[in-house]
């Protein structure tokens, strides 16, 4: 199987502090021999929140580094899936603002034979991470 890790699960994963770190590597540890992924949109989003300061103690350079530490673990090498959906690919269950990003994502992994795998609740399709 390939997931494709949201925003959210990419940052608890690769931030060691993050309240929901151990709950992510455990479900990423009970699905050896699958592939996970992220893309533009999931390292862009890494990097902007970690990159905070303010509220995790690291600036943009810090956050860039981190996710390439990350990405080259040996246990868990994060495969780059490029981006090619634009607008008219959102599913019709997006009608909200909010909700744009997740459809994005949720098209894109599909696209891709992935799914994808978030600590939200609420996007039809994805895995909920328990």
């Amino acid at each position: 199987m390939r997931y494709l890790l949201d925003v959210n699960a990419l940052i608890a994963y690769g931030f060691r502090r993050h309240d929901f770190h151990d709950r992510v590597g455990a479900w990423i540890q009970t699905r050896k021999g699958d592939r996970f992924l992220t893309c533009s949109i999931t390292e862009l989003g890494f990097v902007r929140v970690l990159g905070n300061f303010r509220t995790y103690g690291m600036n943009v350079a810090h956050a860039k580094s981190l996710l390439r530490e990350l990405k080259a673990w040996k246990d868990l090498p994060l495969e780059f899936i490029k981006d090619g959906n634009d607008i008219s690919a959102l599913p019709p269950w997006v009608t909200t603002p909010a909700q744009t990003t997740d459809g994005h994502l949720l098209q894109l992994a599909s696209v891709n034979g992935a799914v994808l795998a978030t600590l939200d609740e609420g996007i039809p399709g994805a895995c909920r991470i328990p």
